[in-house]
């Protein structure tokens, strides 16, 4: 045992703190998330006999881009006083930014609170262990950096050879090599051309449905319960019709970047919201 576990530590909770990124790791890193499940009986190992698991973050990313209710909990109960000790299986489970890291050590150090991880104990009112905390937490804020500019860079990639589009329009299907080209049923290839035929004749999208409805035709989309795989044939409707004539890739155009994310500050955290218009300067 640690000579800087003391019983005052002891006589308080340990809480042991249980993260992971996305549902997807919750619902297939299974070892991972044993492992900090297992921090329970090394808390008890070290002599403390109250341990409160707190676990409500998982699938919450830890970049401090979304609320942590878990997290807020554990601030709440370091500021208490009762927390003895604060077990993670490292640091970015407890945060991958700085603002979070930098303020959970600082209270940790005002209580008396220690900190263990895989590595090691930590007493945040050392001045070595804060140097070493400070330094986990600053790594941990690189790598999730240095993987998010890894991933930027690959999207890029696949940018350039056009093979990002994640859902391709009706009347066009994957190819093995991820590309895209029309589908062989002529059927819909048909429906389709009439679509651009009838628009070019009447000039206006409502002349076109308009004259879809009088002639009691349908029109093929994408089935939302296929996962937008399968090709089902629908009443017309404004919205599908005038989405079909707008979209570039019937035009052979391949187009990316024409929505983006925007960025705000609420409650002094980052909140991004998709699907905004991207707005382009001319450089000037």
């Amino acid at each position: 045992m640690s000579e800087k576990i003391q019983p005052i530590h002891t006589e308080c909770e340990a809480y042991v703190y249980v993260r992971q990124s996305s549902m997807q790791q919750v619902r297939t890193r299974l070892e991972g998330q044993r492992r900090q499940y297992d921090l329970r009986e090394r808390a008890v190992g070290l002599g403390f006999q109250r341990v409160v698991i707190i676990d409500e973050d998982l699938g919450r990313s830890g970049t401090g881009s979304i609320e942590r209710p878990g997290f807020g909990r554990l601030l709440t109960a370091v500021c208490s006083g009762t927390v003895g000790a604060v077990l993670a299986l490292e640091a970015s489970r407890l945060a991958r930014n700085n603002r979070d890291w930098h303020h959970l050590i600082d209270l940790c150090a005002m209580a008396g609170t220690l900190v263990l991880d895989h590595d090691g104990v930590y007493d945040p009112s050392l001045l070595n262990d804060q140097l070493l905390l400070g330094l986990k937490g600053t790594m941990s804020e690189f790598e999730i950096s240095l993987l998010w500019q890894g991933a930027m860079e690959a999207l890029k990639q696949k940018i350039q050879r056009g093979l990002v589009l994640t859902q391709v329009p009706v009347g066009h299907v994957r190819t093995e090599d991820e590309g895209m080209e029309k589908t062989p049923d002529r059927q819909i290839l048909e429906a389709i051309t009439g679509i651009f035929r009838k628009f070019r004749e009447l000039g206006s999208v409502r002349q076109v449905l308009l004259w879809y409805r009088d002639e009691k035709l349908l029109i093929p989309a994408l089935s939302r319960s296929s996962g937008y795989r399968k090709v089902v044939w629908v009443e017309p409707l404004y919205p599908r019709i005038f989405g079909m004539l707008k979209n570039p890739t019937y035009a052979g155009v391949f187009v990316w970047g024409r929505k983006g994310t925007r960025t705000s500050i609420v409650e002094g955290r980052a909140r991004k919201t998709r699907g905004h218009t991207a707005r382009w300067s001319s450089g000037k």
